[in-house]
């Protein structure tokens, strides 16, 4: 059986086509499932591949292009597929298929969050085919009404003579509108269009637009030709919805435990629905259990990428009639948790732990007649008995630091199967973790499912990094740079940077089995989740990476980046000078400046003398973790911060291995005193190649090293694509991010072109998502007092009302702010809960500073933030619910059903 492949595509000098199956790459030369392809003309590529006679699979594919640098590009296409089932020896086949851009605007409508939950159920009427037939035509049509189809007419006999009245009805199947037809050999050329047929009306709605398409003379003997015709070419209104946005031990009720849990989002949902709400926002909801006390309250250092946190377990659910006794004795504390204003992360987390384990030993003889419980753990074992073995392994050691653990600090397969072995007298201590992670796996299964019912979707998180001592670093080190820590550059928010303390990402590692951790992830996610947030894309691109024996974000670089080399400055005519650039810059001056009254002693107990008046650090405090330690431990604290901006006072950082020959720039050179001090010449010279080094050289460099990741990762899942893009943002992350069709976040007050101060909301593209506020920001009504010249700027230019601004965010102005993000293109506008319960009087906190859920500078800031209402008022809160739906509604964010 032979296959003729034809690709409409033009390209440029230089690029290649490939298909890519791993079906056809069985029977024919290609490496990773990719098979070149040849140029035909203008227009096509085109391959033949040739099957056995009598092949009977479905084959799936799609194609990349591959640029003469090596950058390979890959189409958004995912249901292209031939099904050869039932095949009756067909000697030769025909494919002539149009590419999809990764980042055309009807894509993400094939996401499961659209595909199976928000747009209405395509119509299954079935159309008469004909049995015998020599083209099959193909095209897929998102944002149909559920009572429309697709129709087909053309200029020959069997394609109606563009016959209005009767047009050829196409039936749905894998995405995809379809029909067969049997032409006749004097059929050629042949024009067609496809249109919108309502069987509701019986009637054709509308042709599509723009030029008719034709079918080429091209002859088939005793064959097949099969079209893959792409998009209906035609507009309306594309699809534009709203969401809210909660973590879950935010969300307050009266059936919870002193924090928001799963079951709590049944109510979120009700609320929802009457809302108009069609979307959920979570932030990361894995166990972060490490310290065992409030520090594990922050939900981006998870023990495990993949195991859900018992925080947001219902224990009443898991009790059942059986364990009623247990939930009884806990009321009076369930009560007085339930009265708190904030989450009391330890005291929730030791009582809820406490009634698993008697649930547990109450529960664990029948448990494993649970047909579902065996199905949970042979699904997940891959990640489960890992996790369990080190959570048993954690609390024998008292820490998480695996590297401490006298047994078991590197993992072993084999070893760790040995321990978690149904046998072993500790069986029971490994084999409650699995029973608290698949009660937590039932109920957030019960919940995506509620949601689905109600037409609302679920957003979930994946943090860009991992914690340091957890599972996943246990598991696999070599996946991880574990002698670095990600973090952030200094910005308006932290002047320092941020420390994260994850380690990096072993890329190169990662790719040697195709990202499969990242692809695992994704599908774990995928259980409970439609849509997902990418926290901080930026790391795809490059990562802030900060060496192990610093601190603070200031002391960190780009990973990976272009280094500047040694000659650079020979051909700039910069005066080079190893020490003077890459050591820190200490004289009398800076000493005096920094330290006051105690420069004296400074001198003396941190400072060693070299040469004309400049100083050098003493080995005890020569790096940021060295200088911490023995400023602890000697009580010299209240010397941290100015020995910080000494060590952190350089120019250049020397590229490990590279002789002195290779530099990164520290960020913000022109606010150090080393570079104030520099001659104005040599000033101007270093800063130009500063600002090549961090705005020019990288550009291209960065959008390779994300092409390399983002688009196999984005293929291999079905959720919608969301990426947190915010910060220090190189020019090629937007242009990556529309090519591949990921969602960008676009925050009012948070601009990404340098020269504003604020983004409107209706200059927002469409895959993107507009807020006013995020978890990492204050809210509406804390930014309102943070600074008084940017608000009255707020109030005249972006709310276009005349003097002074109001001293408070009023519930009006609140209003007047959601409703300018609900008319934004955007496909989605979502808000904090927040901002959202600011709209009303009633509802809101007397001290805004109260509603703050994170603090981005602060790293040892509390999240414990819950709302000052139960849910369950205000779902009773009818007139505030209708006004907020008919808000979303005036804005044509709400989908309604047709009549």
């Amino acid at each position: 059986m032979v296959l003729d492949f034809y690709l409409r595509y033009s390209t440029k000098f230089g690029q290649q086509i490939y298909i890519i199956s791993n079906h056809l790459s069985k029977s024919n030369t290609g490496s990773h499932g990719r098979i070149a392809m040849l140029y035909q003309d203008q227009d096509y590529w085109k391959v033949q591949i040739e099957l056995p006679d009598k092949y009977d699979e479905i084959i799936s594919y799609y194609y990349s292009v591959k640029n003469e640098d090596g950058l390979e590009i890959f189409e958004g296409e995912e249901n292209r597929y031939i099904d050869f089932t039932g095949n009756k020896n067909k000697k030769k086949y025909t494919i002539i298929d149009t590419w999809n851009e990764a980042g055309n605007l009807n894509n993400p409508f094939f996401s499961k969050a659209f595909s199976k939950v928000l747009l209405p159920p395509i119509s299954h009427a079935r159309h008469r085919e004909a049995r015998k037939y020599t083209h099959e035509f193909r095209v897929k049509a998102p944002l149909l009404e559920s009572h429309e189809t697709v129709c087909l007419c053309g200029s020959t006999a069997n394609l109606r003579n563009w016959d209005h009245e009767n047009p050829i009805l196409l039936n749905p199947k894998n995405n995809w509108f379809s029909t067969k037809i049997a032409f006749e050999e004097n059929e050629w050329p042949a024009s067609y269009k496809y249109g919108i047929y309502s069987l509701r009306d019986k009637k054709l709605v509308s042709f599509e637009e723009g030029d008719n398409r034709m079918l080429r003379s091209w002859e088939v003997q005793d064959g097949i030709t099969l079209l893959h015709d792409g998009f209906l070419n035609y507009q309306r209104p594309l699809w534009r919805g709203t969401g809210v946005n909660i973590p879950v031990f935010s969300l307050r009720s009266s059936r919870s435990f002193g924090v928001g849990e799963f079951n709590d989002l049944k109510l979120l949902i009700d609320w929802a629905t009457q809302a108009g709400i069609e979307l959920i926002q979570l932030l990361p909801i894995n166990d972060t259990s490490a310290q065992k006390n409030w520090r594990d309250s922050y939900p981006y250092a998870a023990i495990s990428s993949f195991a859900l946190h018992p925080l947001y377990i219902n224990l009443e659910k898991v009790a059942n009639k059986t364990g009623a006794h247990i939930i009884k004795s806990l009321r009076k504390k369930q009560k007085q948790l339930n009265q708190l204003p904030l989450v009391d992360y330890e005291q929730v987390m030791k009582f809820k732990l406490s009634a698993l384990r008697e649930l547990f030993d109450l529960q664990k003889g029948t448990l494993k007649e649970d047909v579902r419980y065996f199905e949970f753990f042979e699904l997940n074992r891959h990640w489960l008995v890992p996790y369990a073995a080190f959570s048993y392994l954690k609390e024998k050691n008292k820490t998480t630091d695996f590297n401490s653990w006298k047994k078991y600090a590197v993992y072993d397969e084999t070893s760790i199967q040995k321990l978690a072995a149904s046998h072993q007298k500790h069986y029971h201590e490994i084999a409650f973790h699995y029973f608290v992670q698949f009660h937590l796996h039932l109920q957030l299964s019960e919940i995506a499912e509620y949601a689905h019912k109600h037409k609302v979707i679920l957003k979930g998180d994946i943090p860009i990094g991992i914690y340091r001592y957890s599972c996943d670093a246990w598991v696999n080190p070599s996946l991880y740079n574990m002698n670095e820590q990600a973090g952030a550059p200094p910005d308006d928010f932290a002047a320092t940077g941020q420390n994260w303390g994850f380690p990096t990402y072993n890329w190169n590692k990662m790719k040697e089995d195709d990202f499969k951790w990242w692809r695992t992830r994704f599908d774990q996610l995928s259980n409970y989740f439609d849509v997902f947030r990418i926290d901080h894309i930026l790391g795809f691109f490059r990562i802030w990476s900060i060496p192990i024996d610093s601190l603070e974000g200031v002391m960190g670089r780009f990973d990976p980046a272009i280094p500047v080399h040694r000659s650079e400055f020979d051909q700039r005519n910069i005066s080079f000078d190893h020490n003077r650039y890459c050591n820190p810059y200490i004289d009398d001056e800076i000493i005096e400046e920094l330290f006051g009254e105690d420069a004296g002693t400074v001198m003396i107990d941190f400072l060693e003398p070299v040469e004309d008046g400049l100083y050098r650090l003493k080995s005890s405090v020569k790096n940021q973790r060295d200088a911490l330690k023995y400023l602890s431990e000697n009580g010299l604290l209240k010397f941290k911060d100015g020995l910080f901006q000494l060590i952190s006072n350089v120019i250049l950082f020397d590229v490990p291995g590279s002789n002195e020959r290779q530099f990164h720039f520290r960020i913000g050179i022109n606010k150090t005193s080393s570079y104030q001090k520099l001659d104005e010449e040599t000033k101007t010279k270093l800063l130009d190649l500063y600002y090549d080094y961090y705005y020019h050289r990288q550009d291209y460099f960065w959008k390779k090293q994300a092409m390399q990741k983002l688009p196999q990762l984005k293929r291999s899942t079905r959720m919608l694509v969301c990426g947190e893009d915010l910060g220090m943002v190189p020019q090629c992350v937007p242009e990556v991010m529309r090519e591949l069709g990921i969602i960008s976040l676009e925050v009012e007050r948070m601009p990404k072109q340098h020269n504003k101060t604020f983004f409107h909301p209706s200059d927002a593209h469409y895959l993107s998502v507009v807020t006013p506020s995020t978890h990492d920001t204050s809210t509406l009504r804390e930014w309102w007092h943070e600074n008084a010249e940017n608000t009255q700027k707020f109030y005249n230019t972006m709310l276009g009302h005349y003097g002074e601004a109001p001293a408070t965010c009023e519930p009006q102005i609140v209003k007047e702010i959601i409703t300018q993000h609900l008319y934004s293109p955007s496909m989605w506008a979502i808000f904090l809960m927040q901002d959202l319960l600011a709209m009303n009087e009633a509802f809101r906190e007397e001290d805004p500073k109260s509603e703050r859920i994170n603090i981005p500078a602060d790293p040892n800031h509390y999240w414990r933030y819950r709302m000052n209402i139960p849910l369950e008022t205000l779902i009773k809160s009818k007139e505030f619910n209708e006004q907020l739906r008919e808000q979303i509604r005036q804005s044509g964010r709400l989908q309604e059903k047709s009549k």
